[in-house]
């Protein structure tokens, strides 16, 4: 799952951390011994297990260093899973008739710590302290970058759900500046698109901003404090590169010009209508409400980005549809291929983060999974799209450079089931299916859950905004309906998931050997009810629609939400 680590997608980046923060801490179990470990690793099981279990043995060792996009060891992880693909009967759908997508991934880091000036009516300068007053952002899409123009304050920077931060300002040519995140009255998942600042941008886009710079927010028990941005800063981000070696952004044209501290923000609403203490002191409020407002004053800010190209692949196999009619529509199975690599040593000295079931087991599910779909006694009606994809610890890039350049027409895709980490450490007793209940998929992922005696349970991590964090959310955001799995929390599940987030997420003890034993029955039953999810949306004679009046298929102008 996506541990995200630039400021322009610090909200993702806490998410995790801020849950280890505040959930009771579950005692480790003691290391295994070498023996123990083989032991764990040399189990005899029945052939369906054995043959999940088999993939993850070679995705997730030691000699895969952690399948980093980007690395020589993705690249084998790649035509690993090619493969497999090709033994399952799958069609070559990357491209160039292959089964991998040539993906151009760009790191992008901050060449310096640019500059940030406040001029006010006066006409002097106010230069503004790097990592006291400001930060700035890389910018992949201008690696020379620098503007001068007006100031717009839009409080939240939200339009939508009865807000319209933007009213009675024009902010055509000027740089709009707004707090991240969301009030608390909006629901969970709405509040996650938001602190989304893609999100936000896309809005600032949309009405002619040329740049966007986030406030720090008083309320920092709730957001991120400014230190943290300036903590990241100095980080590597990565994007997929524009045809020209520049780096894609999520609002071409509208970067983001970085951060201003709340020692900062004193100087750059010096003689504004609303003094910036007022400001502050309302921010406070969980659903503050803000007047927007032209301040009178300009900024100047300059950035260099330093932009190194580096190449990854998505995996993509298909199986084309029986139905003459329907075969011309695609169901998307995707998983995430990449984990993060080599990092620090832990305790053991062990410094592989395996990434077994992050996400080697949603991998494995996806190759066993169109083992069934081609072993089936029918064919399914709609064609089903098999995808790998890569950098999704990088920041869902893999999922989001396919969205942008599909291999098959956006158009065709009906709707996307994803396999992202699934906890099977346990015989899980109900599923979580996060976006089940924004569209038609919900009583189709309902019906296979009861198929195999589980229901559908409620997020067993509220507030993680763990919808947004995963691959199919980028099918979201081109409005189709999606879903993304979990075994859930109920019986030794609650237990199971404290245990694996404190101890082994992002860890190299995510690894077998090292784990509490993989229950790989377990493993067994959520490729089936993967299965039977996917199969009953390939064969149904509806596509998958939007709830009527639902706010992503809203947002995105998703069918069936209108």
């Amino acid at each position: 799952m996506i541990r995200t680590t630039t400021p322009l997608a610090l909200a993702l980046m806490l998410a995790m951390p801020a849950y280890a923060q505040n959930a009771p801490a579950p005692v480790p179990a003691p290391a295994p011994t070498a023996a123990e470990r083989n032991a764990i690793i040399n189990a005899e099981l029945p052939a369906d297990q054995a043959a999940l279990k088999s993939h993850v043995m070679f995705l997730a060792s030691d000699v895969m260093k952690g399948r980093e996009a980007g690395s020589p060891e993705f690249d084998i992880a790649a035509h690993y899973v090619a493969s497999q693909f090709y033994a399952a009967g799958l069609k070559p759908a990357g491209g160039e008739g292959g089964y991998l997508q040539k993906v151009p991934l760009v790191s992008a880091k901050l060449d310096g710590p640019g500059t940030m000036t406040v001029t006010g009516k006066g006409g002097t300068p106010v230069a503004l302290e790097f990592g006291k007053d400001f930060v700035s952002s890389a910018n992949p899409e201008t690696p020379s970058y620098a503007v001068t123009a007006p100031v717009v304050f839009v409080g939240y920077g939200i339009v939508g759900q009865g807000r319209d931060d933007y009213k009675g300002v024009d902010v055509k040519g000027r740089i709009v500046v707004y707090f991240g995140g969301a009030p608390e009255s909006f629901p969970g998942e709405v509040a996650a698109h938001f602190s989304n600042p893609a999100a936000k941008a896309g809005i600032a886009a949309k009405r002619g901003a040329i740049a966007t710079i986030t406030l720090e927010s008083p309320r920092t028990g709730k957001a991120p404090p400014f230190s943290l941005y300036v903590n990241a800063a100095s980080r590597t981000r990565f994007t997929w590169s524009n045809p020209d070696g520049t780096g894609h952004i999520a609002a071409p044209g509208t970067p983001s010009a970085g951060v201003i501290s709340l020692a900062g923000a004193e100087k750059l609403f010096a003689g504004a209508r609303q003094k910036w203490a007022d400001i502050a002191k309302a921010a406070a409020a969980p659903d503050a409400v803000f007047k927007a407002e032209a301040l009178p004053v300009r900024i100047t800010v300059a950035a260099k980005t330093a932009l190194t190209p580096v190449k990854s692949y998505n995996v993509a196999g298909m199986l084309p549809g029986s139905d003459p009619a329907l075969s011309r529509e695609v169901v998307v199975l995707s998983a995430h291929l990449d984990h993060i690599g080599v990092g620090r040593p832990d305790k053991t000295g062990d410094t592989i983060n395996n990434g077994a079931l992050d996400d080697a087991v949603g991998i494995a599910s996806l190759i066993e999974e169109a083992k069934r779909f081609k072993t089936a006694a029918t064919k399914p009606r709609r064609s089903i799209l098999f995808l790998a994809v890569t950098a999704e610890e990088k920041g869902l890039v893999g999922s989001d450079y396919f969205a942008n350049n599909p291999t098959v027409p956006m158009s065709s895709i009906v709707a996307d089931v994803n396999l992202d980490m699934p906890i099977i450490t346990y015989k899980f007793q109900d599923i979580v299916v996060y976006g089940a209940g924004h569209s038609t998929l919900g009583p189709i992922v309902e019906r296979a859950g009861k198929a195999i005696g589980v229901p559908l349970s409620d997020d067993p991590l509220p507030g993680e905004n763990i919808f947004v964090r995963s691959d199919h959310y980028n099918f979201v955001r081109k409005g189709v309906p999606s879903v993304f799995l979990w075994p859930g929390a109920g019986g030794p599940g609650r237990a199971a998931i404290d245990d694996f987030m404190k101890n082994h997420y992002h860890q190299p003890s995510d690894e077998i050997g090292q784990l509490p034993a993989i229950d790989w029955e377990s493993g067994v039953r959520f490729v089936d009810v993967n299965y039977r999810i996917a199969r009953e949306i390939a064969d149904g004679d509806q596509r998958p629609m939007w709830n009527k009046g639902d706010f992503f298929g809203l947002t995105y102008d998703g069918a069936g939400a209108k």
